[in-house]
Formats: C-alpha cells, structure tokens, sequence
C-alpha cells in the first residue's frame, strides 16, 4: 500500500496517478470535503482516510494497512502534518518523498514578508483597517484574536461548507464579512471581490500558483493594494520531488506495481 497526505489538489492528482499506474493507494485528508474531492478524483479504488492522525495513529494506520512508500502532498503550510509523517516513516523504516509545489515569484514592490500568522496581523494593522483574508479558514483565530486587530474590519474568503461558515460566526464574523466561494479565483474575479469588500490590505500565503497566489498578487498589483505575505516554513525534508513523475519514479523504486 503507498500512502498519500492528499489534502491538496496536488495530493488528489498524484493518488490518482499511482491509481492509474496500478498501485494500491490509501489517502488521507483533513476534512469531510476533502473526502469527497479526492473521491470524486480517485473513485472507489481508494482507500480515504478523513480522520485526524496524529503521530502515533498515524503510525498505527501505516502497520495496519501494510504501508511501504508514504508521499507527502500535504498542504505547503500543515508543518505538524509533514513532522509527523516524517517521525512515522523513521521510525517505521518506511520510505518518505515530500512533494513540493512552485513558488510563487513576488515581483511586486508593495509585498511585506513575515513568517507567521501573529506577524502578519502586526504588518496588517500598519497598512490598513479593511483588511481582506486568503489564508483559509484553519488559523482565522489568529486574526480575529489579535490585539493588533481588534479594531479592524476582517473580511475572510473561505470554502462554503456549513462547517467553516459555522466556524466564522462563531468568532464574529458576520455574512457580510463571510466570502464564500470555492477557487480557483482569476486575476479578475480576485479583482472584483478585492473591490467588492473594499479592501486595504490583502493577507496570503505563497501556496504556488495551484493555490492562486499569482492570480492574488497579479489583482493586488493592479489595483496598488499592499500584500501581507506569510512566507512558507522550511522543513529538513529527506527526499523531494518537484513534479508528479518524480513521485511515481520515487515509488516505482520502492514499491513494485502488481
């Protein structure tokens, strides 16, 4: 069995071509939608795991399921997801290939950098008080929370499932603060929803242009908004593949197909 962190499409389109090229795939992901995008993608020949694991449940589903390759495709920013993999597969004996999607070139001036989610809502709070979140909807609390923030106007686009729209009441935010809307976003259409909220300041991450951080930036750009950029964590990943055909050629060395 490989074993796929697949909470990203790109995690989605690698179970689906160890599928194609006759592998036994499990996958998990972190949300019930989640569940449904990768079966969808994959059908009913994968096995889809959509409970949390921690380090030592995920150990325990890798020994019941027989697993011989893990491929990290989570979710540039899920730093405990790709930690735990890491401490399951070295101590299990158990191959592990992290897959790492593209950066995002920043070529706009008016783009400040940090390296958390407390940081960026200090940056924030210099540069403006509408302020517009694309970061998702996991690390919200952070923003709503902030003593920095706390007499800003936050905006968060998020996906419109009953969960995250319960969990933005839930801090405050109220359906007029609420963009619920499921990517991927173009340049334009982050445009309109930019001036739409009558946002002064964009908050993002740099998740590859998969993750629409070119078409965010590219809108911003265009209408001289400031960008608040959380930069991606930097982990000692093992073994790294930048395309999808080096994941199947990581795996076709380890794990014969039938």
């Amino acid at each position: 069995m490989i074993f796929v962190l697949a909470g990203t499409q790109d995690g989605r389109e690698i179970a689906k071509l160890l599928l194609e090229n006759g592998y036994d795939v499990a996958a998990s992901v972190v949300s019930r939608y989640g569940g449904e995008l990768l079966a969808h993608a994959c059908g009913q020949k994968c096995l889809i795991n959509d409970k949390p694991l921690d380090e030592q449940a995920l150990q325990e589903y890798m020994q019941e399921h027989a697993v011989r390759v893990l491929v990290d495709a989570s979710h540039p920013y899920a730093v405990n997801a790709s930690h735990n993999a890491m401490t399951a597969c070295s101590a299990l004996s158990v191959p592990y290939i992290r897959y790492e999607r593209d950066l995002t070139e920043l070529d706009y001036e008016n783009i400040t950098v940090v390296h958390s989610y407390e940081e960026a809502a200090e940056a924030a709070s210099k540069l403006g008080q509408r302020i517009f979140l694309t970061t998702g909807s996991r690390n919200l609390d952070k923003f709503v929370h902030s003593p920095h923030l706390q007499d800003a106007e936050l905006t968060a686009r998020v996906l419109p499932t009953a969960e995250v729209i319960a969990l933005c009441e839930s801090l405050g935010l109220d359906a007029g603060h609420i963009a619920a809307l499921q990517g991927p976003f173009s340049k334009e259409l982050n445009k309109e929803l930019f001036c739409r909220y009558v946002a002064q300041v964009i908050i993002t991450k740099n998740s590859g242009s998969i993750g629409g951080t070119d078409t965010k930036l590219a809108a911003a750009k265009e209408l001289g908004l400031p960008i608040v950029l959380i930069d991606r964590p930097q982990l000692n990943y093992p073994c790294i593949g930048h395309h999808y055909e080096d994941i199947l050629s990581f795996v076709q060395t380890h794990f014969s197909a039938k």
